[in-house]
């Protein structure tokens, strides 16, 4: 027998008290209890959002979600911006390319930020842009973006602002209304601590009427049938949703109230903190520019010598410990350590002192403990609960 940890930034763990509401019985999705399970989860997500918009909930991955935010707003020939940080904002890229729009991107190199002035020069070179499509936490490199000052520039134009807030929601602060996001699209598998299977969007007002003159086709990730469906009394989805998952979500944002949301970011703030001080005092690289904010994701460079393909598998083979890897252009020359939503101290003690293992075993000089003793001299000085 193999005690196994996930310490990935998706799928992550799910807690016993989420797990145990996934066991209850299914309920009817058109029976009154699944209408006031519909009406607790979309309540508490607007509090996680930070916003009084409308909130969308699919059966679907997230990137499902990403296709609904484009599907609603975007039709053939129109102009986007889209700023690309790493992976996903290559999915932005391609998402809007499949439905037909002209995309002008703004390609930044994997590991750095988004400039706000890049966007608000683009923006001014070409007044057609429609929608601007930017990711909140980059997961594929750890990178946060400044959404505040991007949309504070955005929202001086007609555009709208759609953000990827899949691996940040929940984790780390968006503030969707005071920041002027105008679709926020969002997952259940990361902070928000439920096995994959929902994707949310929450969409303004600004957003709504961008979304009721477009002509793109489209049917399951309609907007509109979405919203008149969900509002009223008798709330419902228009196609059956997935009931368990629904319930197991109301379970975990019972959690995230607890615990309160803001003391949430705050142990998130600890956990990022540490994995970033235990990685450094092995005398790796952090990847992306560090920053205090980056709270779900740290991403790695693979040190000079090592065989970044063999970390991830020694690591799961041997010790149980799933770590995920680069994807795209870092594939092999990253990996990273999630720490997003059911993570506490224990869990980036057990990823930092597997890397010390494996990186020993493929013949990296470590100092054994090194990461280990950094971390717990971090978590030593918190003040919230781990």
């Amino acid at each position: 027998m193999q005690k196994r940890f996930l310490i990935t930034p998706g799928p992550t763990p799910v807690p016993p008290e989420v797990l145990s509401a996934l066991a209850e019985p299914v309920v009817h999705h058109r029976a009154p209890r699944f209408t006031e399970i519909l009406k607790q989860v979309v309540a508490g997500m607007k509090d996680i959002y930070q916003t009084e918009n409308d909130i969308m909930v699919w059966a679907a991955s997230g990137t499902g979600a990403m296709e609904a935010a484009v599907v609603n707003t975007v039709n053939p020939g129109d102009h986007v911006l889209v700023a690309s940080v790493g992976n996903f904002g290559e999915r932005w890229k391609k998402l809007n390319a499949t439905w037909g729009a002209e995309v002008t991107a703004i390609d930044y190199a994997w590991g750095t930020k988004a400039d706000p002035a890049d966007i608000e020069k683009a923006l001014a070179a070409d007044p057609a842009i429609k929608a601007v499509f930017v990711q909140h936490s980059e997961t594929s490199t750890g990178v946060v973006n400044d959404i505040k000052a991007i949309g504070e520039i955005v929202a001086r134009t007609p555009a709208i602002l759609v953000v990827d807030a899949i691996s940040g929601l929940g984790a780390t602060d968006l503030q969707t209304d005071a920041w002027n996001v105008d679709i926020a699209v969002g997952g259940s598998q990361k902070a928000l601590m439920v096995p994959p299977g929902l994707a949310y969007a929450a969409v303004s007002g600004k957003a709504w009427d961008v979304v009721e003159r477009s002509t793109q086709p489209r049917f399951y990730f309609d907007f509109v049938a979405m919203r008149e469906k969900m509002s009223g009394a008798s709330a419902q989805t228009p196609y059956t949703p997935a009931v368990n998952l629904m319930v197991a979500q109301n379970a975990a944002i019972d959690l995230i109230k607890a615990e309160g949301l803001q003391n949430v970011f705050e142990r998130h703030r600890v956990l990022g903190r540490a994995a970033r001080e235990g990685v450094k005092a092995l005398g790796l690289e952090l990847f992306a520019v560090e920053d205090p904010e980056a709270n779900s994701v740290t991403a790695v460079k693979v040190p000079e010598g090592v065989d970044g393909t063999k970390i991830g598998k020694i690591a799961r083979d041997k010790y149980g410990v799933w770590l995920a890897g680069g994807q795209g252009r870092v594939k092999g020359k990253i990996f990273r350590f999630g720490h997003c939503g059911y993570f506490g101290h224990s869990d980036i003690v057990v990823g930092l002192s597997t890397v010390e293992m494996v990186l020993a075993e493929l013949g990296h000089d470590v100092k054994w403990g090194a990461s280990v003793g950094a971390a717990e001299q971090v978590f030593a000085k918190s003040t919230v609960l781990l």
